[in-house]
């Protein structure tokens, strides 16, 4: 290979080396970017309400214990016998749980940043069995029950848009706020009629909980039994948390789906022993399932995924000026392979620019296009041939849609661009084939014209 030849080919990688300074400060932007829309997003949650999980509802009865204390006598050594009482509570799950929500979405907009607020609207019903004695299987006088009451933990309640009222066998009762429940967090609660808790009781229970949030709305599934079904007009729904619908259907207006759970999958009767009065209980809220409303790949995660690409973009551009100079013995300038490189990297900040205000189909096709026109007129100068710049041009054409593909199929990205390398690689060796390399010669740039002026002189 001829001197001229590897100067040529250091020149060019030197040149995708200095490319990189642009495209890391493009790709360091769109993090930028990405981090204030999050920071707006957040300072709007903020002001309405953060995502909401539902955990509840859960019967708790009150109690003291009566229990008799041996003490010793530190003087005499005697041992005597002292009354005291301990606190504590019963809790009880559902036997059957079954939640019903209707959810509806609203854009809020904050500058050019938009987040999305959901408002659902959940009938929830269901009812407890509670045992002969509560359970208790031994030394049932020795307790006291105080008022037992229902709760149901809802993690911001500044989402709850009406009052709330339960319906406890055919009786309505208020709820207040305050789930009462340290470890469950946040919530409201309602009294209910007391109880000696002798004989077998059922009760059915029934609420309307219209609940607004942002991000997330999830539901613990506190039944023995538990059946969820959520309809919405979000069509990109991302199914979240332990457990996936049992069924559901997606379509462009919406989706719908539910959900159904038994104690054998939860476990939660257990996980509810190991719940603490003073801490939130991570055993039952673990145990959730919900969907997300966040958009799932956004314009910045789209551009970031496309400014990957940017370097084979680049290379394969150069490859195309390269097998020009060689085949066509035509001669292009660094500073004309420079230009046609940074043109290449303002194709990301054109698309970054413009995705946050049209939307990132839109900003794509203009961007390429503008690009694909610009670096097209501009090799028709440079190769010195309509026809050889319409075909590069075309070839830059057919790149740019290769990519959009590549950003859309996220499954087989991998795939795609594995082919579509191979392929380019074969054309190149085609191309190549009969190509002597030691004896390439690259054309040199043609000399400028020199005007000679000759002076007669006079004797």
């Amino acid at each position: 290979m001829n001197r001229s030849l590897t100067i040529k080919l250091g020149m060019i990688a030197l040149l995708i080396i200095l490319l990189l300074v642009p495209l890391m400060m493009i790709d360091g932007m769109i993090g930028d970017r990405q981090a204030r829309r999050d920071g707006v997003l957040e300072d709007i949650a903020r002001s309405s309400s953060y995502s909401q999980q539902l955990s509840g509802p859960l019967l708790v009865v009150p109690f003291r214990k009566t229990v008799q204390i041996w003490k010793t006598n530190a003087q005499t050594n005697e041992r005597y016998q002292e009354v005291a009482q301990e606190r504590g509570f019963l809790y009880f799950l559902p036997d059957k749980f079954k939640l019903n929500g209707k959810v509806n979405t609203e854009r809020r907009s904050r500058g050019i940043y938009e987040a999305r607020l959901f408002h659902t609207d959940n009938t929830i019903e269901g009812h407890f069995e509670l045992p002969q004695y509560l359970g208790i299987t031994e030394d049932f006088d020795s307790y006291q029950f105080d008022q037992p009451y229902l709760s149901v933990g809802i993690s911001d309640i500044r989402g709850i848009e009406k009052s709330l009222k339960l319906n406890l066998d055919d009786q309505e009762v208020d709820f207040v706020p305050g789930s009462r429940l340290e470890w469950l967090g946040e919530g409201v609660s309602a009294n209910l009629p007391f109880m000696d808790g002798k004989r077998a009781r059922h009760l059915n229970f029934a609420f309307n909980l219209l609940l607004q949030g942002t991000g997330q709305f999830k539901v613990t599934p506190v039944g023995k039994t538990s059946e969820v079904v959520l309809n919405a007009d979000w069509p990109h729904p991302s199914f979240i948390g332990s457990y996936l619908p049992t069924r559901r259907e997606i379509s462009d207006t919406g989706f719908s789906a539910s959900w159904q759970t038994s104690f054998f999958s939860t476990n939660l009767e257990e996980a509810l022993t190991r719940c603490h009065e003073a801490a939130p209980c991570a055993e039952l809220s673990n145990r959730s399932f919900g969907v997300s409303f966040i958009e799932p790949v956004d314009q910045y995660l789209k551009s970031d995924r496309a400014i990957k690409y940017a370097l084979l973009f680049i290379g394969l551009t150069f490859a195309g000026f390269f097998l020009f100079e060689v085949l066509k013995n035509m001669a292009v300038h660094p500073i004309q392979y420079a230009l046609v490189g940074v043109s290449l990297a303002f194709f990301y900040l054109l698309l970054l620019s413009m995705s946050e205000h049209i939307g990132f189909a839109l900003a794509y096709l203009l961007s390429a296009t503008a690009c694909v026109l610009l670096i097209g007129f501009y090799v028709c100068h440079v190769l010195r041939s309509v026809q050889h710049g319409l075909g590069f041009t075309a070839g830059l054409a057919a790149l740019y849609a290769l990519l959009y593909g590549l950003l859309g199929a996220e499954d087989y990205a991998l795939l795609m661009g594995s082919l579509l390398l191979f392929g380019l690689l074969g054309v190149f060796m085609i191309v190549t084939r009969k190509l002597d390399w030691y004896g390439v010669a690259l054309a040199k740039p043609a000399k400028p014209v020199e005007f000679k002026i000759e002076e007669t002189v006079h004797e």
